[in-house]
């Protein structure tokens, strides 16, 4: 389970980057995103959930 979830956040890191010209104007919202979920699952691997 560990690795799927490192692998999903390694990929959605990835995915953040804004390494395209028509992904540039997008902000900080892809990477804030990736950012909560990041959050959210390390509270959840703290807290024991997960």
């Amino acid at each position: 389970m560990g690795t799927i979830l490192l692998i999903f956040l390694v990929l959605i890191l990835l995915g953040a980057l804004p390494a395209w010209p028509y992904s540039r104007n997008w902000g900080y919202a892809p990477s804030g995103i990736a950012g909560i979920i990041v959050l959210v699952l390390i509270v959840m691997l703290l807290t024991g959930r997960l």
